[in-house]
């Protein structure tokens, strides 16, 4: 029996309909629309609107488009799995909401809080179910609501981010396809410099933990960039040296979106020519968990069965890594 593999068999995205703009930043707080775009690439971002919409909602309808396109019943979904730090609640879980709203009445689920790195730790734990041959049918989802822990007084942070979810389907493959092998890492150094310091239970939500603002993300730029691009690219050397395979086998790539100076940096040390690397930064900012299957969905007619495609994601913890994949099918 042939070994079976995790294979990406569909693709789900949602942005929500609301936009704000640099321009719209301009109103806010002390920037403008020439020093985001050289600062980070970034001249739009979406931001979930509505009384009773949070993270599950946009991740739901991901699953929603999802499952239609595979024409999948959503009785026969096993497991789902959400990469979110902006969870609805404490507990229960996203996921478990999710697969609620969509019918997915015999999943089970639960979330996986990787910062940046969500979706990349989250497909590779759904795979390990499928390679078992436990299950047949996981959605990995990747979902914020950034909006929710952004200070939109602070113009170093509310630059950046934005709202919007992601899915993808995993299931057995026989043909070699699907996910070949991932380099995953994390540092607990990193915590000092990209955090959201209350709201957990080192410090409780109280007035003064709101007072202080410390329910926003909070970031040190500077580090957090030169950590980004060394932990990318040495992640995603690992991977092409454990595979022995050289930057040109590679068909694409589609990199966590988080700075497009980052993108360009990475693109660079490691010799891809800049027009493999999948950006839609500007349209988007930085969604966190969804940034890479948003920008898989949307570039989902690009690629060719067979296509050798690298993820690679960093995140705040430290968290980051890289995953070979083989693409399983031509475009739909």
């Amino acid at each position: 029996m042939s070994k079976l593999t995790a294979a990406i068999t569909g693709v789900g995205y949602y942005t929500p309909p609301d936009i704000l703009s640099n321009a719209d930043l301009e109103k806010m707080v002390e920037t403008n629309h020439e020093w985001i775009v050289s600062r980070t690439g970034i001249e739009e971002r979406r931001i979930l609107k509505g009384e009773g919409k949070a993270t599950s909602f946009m991740g739901a309808e991901a699953v929603e488009q999802l499952l239609e396109k595979t024409g999948t019943d959503p009785l026969e979904v096993d497991l789902i799995i959400c990469g979110t730090v902006t969870a609805d609640m404490i507990f229960p879980d996203t996921a478990n909401q999710i697969a609620y709203k969509t019918g997915c009445k015999n999943a089970f689920g639960f979330d996986i809080n990787a910062a940046c790195s969500g979706f990349l730790f989250s497909i590779n734990t759904g795979a390990q179910f499928i390679e078992t041959g436990k299950y047949k049918k996981v959605i990995i989802v990747g979902a914020d609501m950034m909006s929710s822990i952004v200070d939109y007084e602070d113009r170093a942070t509310c630059i950046l981010f934005g709202d919007a979810a992601g899915a993808v389907m995993l299931e057995p493959n026989e043909e070699g396809l699907g996910i070949q092998d991932s380099v995953l890492r994390a540092d607990g150094v990193g915590v000092q410099y990209l955090n959201m310091k209350a709201g957990g239970s080192l410090i409780p939500a109280s007035h003064e933990s709101v007072d202080a603002k410390l329910h926003f993300a909070y970031q040190e730029g500077r580090t957090v960039f030169k950590y980004a691009v060394k932990g990318m690219v040495s992640a995603t050397q690992d991977l092409l040296t454990q595979n022995e395979m050289k930057p040109n086998q590679v068909d694409w790539i589609i990199p966590h979106q988080a700075n497009l100076r980052i993108l360009e940096s990475v693109a660079h040390m490691m010799d891809f020519p800049i027009e493999k690397v999948l950006i839609n930064i500007a349209k988007y900012g930085n969604t966190t968990s969804a940034t890479i299957p948003l920008c898989m969905g949307e570039n989902e007619k690009k690629f060719k069965k067979g296509d050798n495609v690298v993820l690679t994601a960093f995140g705040g913890g430290f968290t980051w890594g890289s995953t070979l994949l083989k693409w399983a099918y031509d475009p739909k």
